[in-house]
């Protein structure tokens, strides 16, 4: 064996001891093992003898139950140390309500396990009550180490501490406490939970205290982790719509709201600095914690849930400061309840820190948008709701004042279109005079058409710029509809819920981007649209016709494309587009009875005829267009400036 063989084989067996040492459990790690295999061990030996005994009835051997349990507390001792007594209990379920909400708590982890709606007009779509979270598996805890051990108090066993009612009233009767104590090894030692409801309200304040736990949580911890995770059941009819608005939000401490990508089978965000609350949010309803400081980063997580009964998963992991004294208090919110505008706003004023904006959750649109859903859409919503108990008509008095408030832009758009086409037949020969196939007399034919607009007084825009500014409110409604929980249950007519799609029709079988039922509203919607664009195209000039398959375009595709687009949408949002283009067919109707299309032409054609009005610049201009030309017929030589007669000298 030469010495390059050697050296290879030192390498390999040198690399090959590293890999093991690094690859080997800690020595933590090995009695954590150990130990794990011993209590496994213990229930298997006590089955063994449970088998035996029974077997042998006559044998005098003593019963093994009470050294099981002897061996088994010895054994927890070991696993968990100073919370070897709470590793082992009954789970029990204590419940705080008022009329609004029913928060049941398990004494397994000290944790909210069942969150119901009370009021009636919050259920499921099945009529059963809308419960936020149910079930064994929820995750909600701390976590730290304790002498050399990972504690999850999630696991552990919590005893209500208000004797046999479990509750205390406050001194007033009103506020209902169930406060939840940890055992960690002495009556000076504990962690407590304390879950405080008052009337009238979505929010219950969780409160924890650590109690002497500088003695039992490792003196190097400074922070505490905190883990909630859990599956949040369906509540809508429309599940892909419910499903494509659920999501996390959160807001960064004295900072922005922000929130994770909607209509994601995944969507994780990690995030590094101070965050004030996050929100498990649904399409209309929402689980928020809130701190009453801030909590330390966060890793946010949903994901959608296979179970067609489940909406998806929520996981939110954060972690808040410890400062290792004798007692330390950790003060937070948790809201259940609806989203609700009005309400969420009302919590977020309740923090005088920051500004607290859960309100942010509802999606009323950015920008321009979001505010005139705010600032106009909102509180005309609220200030009908307010007289009209019926949400179809409170929908229907709201369009007519929309539309009677957007009459004057209305109405100028209608005259700009009237006297578009009352110049047509002067465009039509305009465009003899320029025709098509000569590409270079089109920018003539263009300076032609606007002296023709200048000179008649037309604005060409003038027909657009209304509808323009009308935008801002069609699609604020787009977002304000399937928004608005106020609609949730909420029939008219034929549609049961005008939060949601309305039926006439269910399908034996789902057609791609449509659906598997059959929205009458968005049918008439579409029908609606139709009318509305072959009136309103009879006002515009040839303008579409110079764009092949512009006519088609706007007066059938849009429509059809709409019918597959909303048919899953909110009704509530068809029906408003239905009525408002309902309102705009009559209005054309109204303006062509009592308008004078030749009358408008007679003016017109005065207009022309009139000298043109030139304003300041144009004068101008024209002025330094005339000194230019005049310069350059004498060769660039400025014209000589005329003097007056030479001044005699003045005699002192």
């Amino acid at each position: 064996m030469d010495k390059n063989s050697i050296i290879g084989l030192l390498l390999i067996g040198a690399i090959m001891i590293v890999w093991s040492i690094m690859t080997s459990p800690s020595e933590a790690e090995l009695e954590q093992q150990r130990l794990q295999d011993s209590v496994a061990q213990t229930e298997r030996l006590a089955e063994e003898r449970r088998a035996q005994e029974a077997e042998s009835p006559q044998s005098q051997a003593p019963a093994p139950e009470a050294l099981d349990d002897s061996t088994r507390a010895s054994q927890y001792e070991t696993l968990y140390g100073a919370f070897a007594q709470a590793a082992q209990g009954q789970n029990q379920f204590v419940s705080i309500e008022n009329e609004l909400i029913r928060l049941t708590v398990s004494t397994q982890g000290g944790k909210p396990y069942n969150v119901t709606l009370k009021e009636e007009r919050y259920t499921r779509y099945d009529s059963v009550p809308v419960h936020l979270f149910d079930g064994p598996d929820n995750f909600f805890g701390f976590s730290f180490f304790a002498q050399n051990r990972l504690i999850n108090t999630n696991d552990l066993f919590f005893e209500p501490q208000a004797g046999k009612t479990q509750i205390e009233i406050s001194p007033d009767g009103q506020a209902q406490t169930l406060k939840l104590r940890l055992d960690a090894g002495g009556s000076d030692r504990y962690i407590e939970y304390a879950y405080t409801l008052t009337p009238g309200s979505y929010v219950v304040d969780f409160d924890v205290r650590y109690v002497g736990m500088n003695q039992v949580i490792a003196s190097n911890v400074n922070m505490l982790d905190f883990k909630w995770q859990f599956d949040a059941p369906r509540q809508e009819k429309g599940k892909s719509w419910e499903t494509d608005n659920t999501t996390i939000f959160y807001q960064y401490y004295d900072d922005e709201v922000n929130y994770l990508t909607e209509r994601s089978e995944m969507e994780e965000e990690d995030i590094t600095t101070d965050v004030k609350w996050f929100a498990f949010k649904q399409q209309f309803f929402s689980t928020i914690l809130i701190a009453e400081t801030a909590m330390n980063s966060a890793l946010l997580k949903y994901q959608q849930h296979p179970d067609p009964d489940y909406i998806a998963n929520f996981l939110a992991e954060t972690s808040f400061p410890y400062a290792g004294g004798p007692e330390q208090s950790i003060a937070l919110d948790l809201y259940f309840g609806p989203n609700r505008y009005a309400e969420l706003k009302e919590v977020g004023k309740t923090y005088e820190d920051v500004e607290v904006s859960l309100q942010e959750i509802i999606p009323l649109g950015w920008g321009i948008f979001g505010w005139v859903n705010r600032f106009l859409v909102i509180p005309l919503f609220n200030l009908l709701g307010g007289f009209i108990s019926n949400y179809g008509l409170l929908i229907l008095v709201m369009t007519l004042l929309i539309k009677l408030l957007l009459f004057p832009l209305t109405f100028k758009s209608y005259q700009s279109s009237a006297k578009m086409k009352a110049l047509k037949p002067d465009i039509d020969e305009l465009s003899k005079k320029y025709p098509a196939d000569k590409p270079e007399k089109q920018m003539e034919k263009q300076q032609a058409v606007m002296a023709l607009y200048r000179k008649a007084g037309v604005n060409p825009l003038g027909g657009c710029l209304p509808i323009l500014l009308q935008m801002p409110i069609l699609i604020a409604m787009f977002r304000f509809f399937p928004a608005s929980i106020e609609l949730r249950h909420q029939s008219f007519l034929w549609a049961e819920d005008l939060s949601t799609y309305d039926s006439i029709l269910d399908l034996p079988f789902s057609i791609p981007f449509y659906g598997d039922h059959v929205s009458l509203f968005t049918l008439l919607m579409a029908a609606a649209i139709v009318v509305s664009t072959q009136l309103n195209s009879g006002q515009m000039n040839d303008a579409n016709s110079q764009v092949p398959g512009m006519k088609f375009m706007m007066l059938w595709l849009m429509p059809i494309m709409m019918v597959f687009w909303f048919n899953s949408y909110s009704s509530g949002l068809s029906y408003y587009y239905f009525i408002s283009n309902i309102v705009t067919i009559a209005q054309v109707a109204g303006f062509r009875r009592f308008t004078d299309d030749e009358a408008i032409r007679r003016k017109l054609h005065e207009a022309k005829r009139q000298p043109e009005k030139k304003s300041r610049l144009q004068t101008r201009m024209e002025e330094l267009q005339k000194e230019q030309a005049r310069l350059r017929a004498q060769g660039g030589k400025p014209a000589p400036t005329k003097k007056g007669p030479k001044k005699p000298p003045q005699t002192p």
